[in-house]
């Protein structure tokens, strides 16, 4: 069975290094998460397990909509769905990006976060213009907190379109928490804040281990 060392253990530098090895397995997987651990680490590194302090994280009645995002998906013909093109959406997020030549989304992580697709922990949410992919959002959804791990954009406001839709299904199913990870400007703009990991790990003890919502079997939300 997967084990880790306390959250307490990990190191100040670099921020939240808690173990290497292992396995990136959706057995793995499934057993850090719920302990606030994800793996981070590029492709022919060892196997990183993070639990950063700070964490960044969306309350799911925080999210922030500016009035030109409001305007935006008002003159917008667009659809949302859920789990269409999982793998596409995770491929979509691995593409290289313009401030971002290189992705620590391998094919070992698809691989692996397909698994968890299949047996229904992991989700994407997609946006859909013309019936085509647009942008997009994937992560993983235990109990009551959803795990978010990448977004991609192909039209201006794609990615803020999904996660708007997102923390507005998860807070009408009695989700209380987004885990965003790590700060960055984007998330910060859109409401997520940073708490202690002494928090996010208080957070997990109340959500993660409620019973799983009939959410995800609603497959079209907008």
């Amino acid at each position: 069975e997967p084990g880790f060392p306390p959250t307490s253990w990990a190191l100040e530098e670099p921020n939240g290094l808690l173990a290497a090895g292992g396995e990136l397995s959706p057995d793995w997987l499934l057993t850090a998460y719920p302990q606030g651990i994800f793996p981070w680490f590029n492709e022919g590194e060892p196997i990183l397990w993070w639990s950063p302090s700070p964490r960044c994280v969306l309350y799911t009645d925080q999210f922030h909509c500016s009035k030109s995002l409001k305007k935006r998906m008002r003159n917008l013909n667009y659809e949302i769905w859920i789990d269409r093109q999982f793998i596409k959406v995770m491929q979509a997020c691995a593409a290289p990006r313009a401030a971002q030549k290189e992705t620590w989304i391998s094919s070992v992580f698809i691989e692996n976060y397909t698994e968890l697709a299949r047996r229904g922990a992991a989700h994407s949410v997609e946006l859909y213009i013309d019936n085509e992919l647009m942008g997009g959002l994937y992560g993983l959804s235990i109990g009551h907190v959803f795990f978010g791990e990448s977004m991609f954009s192909r039209h201006p406001d794609g990615s803020k379109i999904c996660l708007y839709h997102l923390t507005e299904k998860l807070a009408a199913a009695g989700f209380r928490l987004i885990d965003c990870q790590i700060p960055n400007p984007h998330l910060e703009s859109l409401g997520a804040i940073e708490i202690t990991r002494e928090q996010f790990n208080e957070e997990l003890k109340a959500c993660a281990l409620s019973p799983p919502d009939t959410l995800w079997s609603e497959k079209r939300w907008a």
